[in-house]
């Protein structure tokens, strides 16, 4: 099958395309997630077989057990507990690759968009939760777990905000984006949309820009350690917080150097270019792993 059908679950849509053997899109289709398990199951095995005959490989959120073959860690709760992929090449009748989202976005952005050619590249998604994924060469790392790539549940010195994976300080509850909006509150009392806050610290608000100062220097806590292990050539930031102009800035590769077991920093930091379908082409991709 020289076809490649790419499925990406959200918790809102599920996104659908078919590439050709040039990488040419053939067909596209965006419906609403289901709001059961088994409606979920029913609408990527409809939305495969409105996309034709090709290898299928799908991205969502969390991952399966390499123990149990249960699905777990996704935010679409649901799915949890589940076997996810088993139930899937089931309903769709041939056999699928299954990714976690972060990995997909990640390969993605390594083969088609802003770090493509580099070796070694770090996918990141900073939104609502904060996931990672890890491309060496084109091909997405996975690990013995299951699990490589995910520094959104390592721990940041001296942080206890307690998180859903059920440990306290985790990146994601320091970073995220709903973290952030909490830190805002935190300092004012008023609840704050993190674009809001974004625009507010440009205009002066100093509670603001504290909320920034943090983002900034526990992210480069946070990634120097990712840095200091993996070297990576590239790191690509998708997500809303991903699009905070501050990322980019040298106040936050002073962060990152900071804590880094360099003297310099020449890992590059980059926006996404394929925007909100990165993850659907990289779910296509991985018939090629």
């Amino acid at each position: 099958m020289s076809r490649r059908i790419g499925i990406d679950l959200g918790g809102t849509k599920i996104d659908a395309v078919t590439l050709s053997a040039t990488g040419e899109t053939l067909f596209e289709k965006r419906v609403a997630t289901p709001k059961t398990y088994e409606g979920v199951v029913a609408a990527i095995a409809d939305l495969v077989r409105e996309a034709g005959d090709g290898s299928v490989g799908i991205g969502s959120p969390g991952s399966s057990s390499r123990l149990t073959g249960l699905w777990r860690n996704a935010n679409i709760l649901f799915c949890n507990g589940k076997p996810f992929q088993h139930d899937l090449e089931a309903a769709i009748g041939r056999p699928v690759k299954m990714e976690n989202d972060a990995n997909c976005f990640a390969l993605a952005e390594a083969t088609l968009g802003a770090a493509r050619g580099r070796d070694v590249v770090v996918g990141l998604i900073l939104g609502t939760g904060v996931g990672g994924g890890l491309v060496v060469h084109r091909r997405v790392l996975d690990g013995l777990h299951g699990i490589a790539g995910e520094w959104g549940h390592n721990p940041i010195c001296g942080e206890t905000a307690p998180c859903y994976c059920g440990r306290a300080g985790c990146v994601e509850t320091v970073i995220s984006g709903p973290a952030l909006e909490r830190f805002y509150e935190s300092r004012t009392g008023a609840r704050r949309a993190l674009a809001d806050i974004v625009d507010r610290a440009a205009h002066g608000d100093a509670a603001a820009e504290a909320t920034l100062r943090r983002l900034t220097d526990k992210f480069g806590e946070a990634i120097a350690a990712v840095i200091n292990i993996l070297d990576p050539d590239a790191i690509v930031i998708g997500g809303g917080v991903g699009n905070i102009e501050r990322l980019y800035d040298p106040v936050t590769r002073d962060a990152i150097r900071r804590q880094l077991f360099n003297p310099d920093l020449r890992t590059e930091l980059l926006r996404p270019t394929l925007g909100d379908s990165a993850g659907v082409f990289g779910a296509a991709l991985l018939s090629r792993e």
